[in-house]
């Protein structure tokens, strides 16, 4: 029976690290049957800069025996309130992560998994992959792999839902203002217990 790995790039939110820095994550969704996972559902959310990590390991630690698929450009002029930037972006991304979940070479990758499936920041997937750290990559990742979905069944609805509607994520950032104003915030302490983990403190 083949495998199958289901992938999304969805839902772009504008965080904002002080008053005058922000920038823009996205929610990445994995659904599979593969037993290269550890959890076989999983949501969390990355910036383009952590994307541009991932990639960098992968072709390190692949010893370039495979030709990795490119990242969608970085632009100096990239703006977060240009809706029709962000959405290009968001289709890149997905399509860079589609293509790399068909190698199995990628698959045995231990930074793909901490990337696709833990809160971890980039240093300390680093240090998790490199051994350096008292939990493993597949402790990592059921410690902090946020389970949005509980079911086959809300994940499909939730996917088709943004699979529809995804320009229209990206263009509301600019056309609604207060959604804006709400995204433009730090998490609710109700927020921070969901998405961080106890491994992140370690």
């Amino acid at each position: 029976m083949q495998q199958t790995i289901s992938v999304w790039v969805r839902d772009p939110r504008i965080q904002k690290n002080d008053f005058w820095h922000a920038y823009i994550d996205y929610e990445i969704c994995l659904h599979t049957d593969s037993v290269s996972f550890t959890k076989k559902i999983s949501s969390v959310r990355r910036r383009y800069s952590e994307f541009v990590w991932l990639r960098q390991k992968l072709e390190a630690n692949s010893l370039l025996m495979i030709e990795l698929p490119q990242l969608p450009p970085k632009n100096p002029f990239f703006s977060l309130n240009n809706a029709r930037q962000i959405t290009e972006r968001m289709k890149g991304l997905q399509r860079f992560l589609e293509q790399i979940l068909q190698s199995p070479l990628l698959l045995s990758d231990s930074c793909l998994h901490l990337f696709l499936q833990s809160q971890l920041s980039v240093n300390k997937m680093e240090a998790c992959a490199e051994g350096r750290t008292p939990f493993s990559v597949a402790q990592a990742v059921q410690r902090c792999g946020l389970r949005r979905f509980h079911s086959d069944e809300e994940l499909h609805k939730n996917m088709g839902l943004a699979c529809d509607s995804e320009s229209t994520e990206a263009e509301s950032l600019l056309l609604n203002k207060s959604r804006s104003a709400a995204l433009l915030r730090y998490p609710t302490p109700d927020e921070e217990d969901s998405l961080n983990c106890t491994c992140e403190s370690s």
